[in-house]
């Protein structure tokens, strides 16, 4: 594969992955924990309405984070990395969930998957591109 065309669809698979961050951010911002399945709206306590808002919040800027660095994708390895290893934490701590007990829909599952599969996949394709263009 050309390498040109490598660092497009890197750039486009990064694009697509931006979305779960814009999405469930401004949902969790605007909805709270009733964007959950199970928590009807006003059901939360304030706290954790606030600390939700919250965590979507930084869910949302990590987004930025990552939209920041598709234009020049292969110069943006630090931050690329540093928004990635937010991700993958975040997937961390969510199988430390499942590992004591907790039993999240499919939905979660499958972001999990994502965050300690798909996440550390696309740190290692923009470290290759990265390496293409030094």
């Amino acid at each position: 594969m050309r390498r040109e065309t490598e660092r497009r669809l890197l750039q486009i698979a990064i694009a697509f992955g931006c979305l779960s961050p814009f999405y469930f951010g401004l949902r969790g911002i605007f909805e709270g924990p009733a964007m959950l399945a199970g928590i009807a709206p006003g059901q939360a306590p304030p706290d954790l309405l606030s600390h939700y808002r919250y965590l979507s919040g930084l869910f949302f800027g990590i987004g930025v984070v990552l939209l920041s660095c598709i234009p020049r994708i292969e110069v943006h390895t630090a931050r690329f990395r540093w928004a990635c290893g937010a991700i993958v934490a975040g997937g961390l701590a969510r199988a430390l969930g499942l590992a004591m007990g907790d039993s999240p829909s499919a939905a979660h599952h499958i972001a999990l998957i994502a965050e300690l599969g798909l996440v550390p996949f696309l740190v290692l394709w923009q470290g290759r591109v990265a390496r293409y263009f030094r």
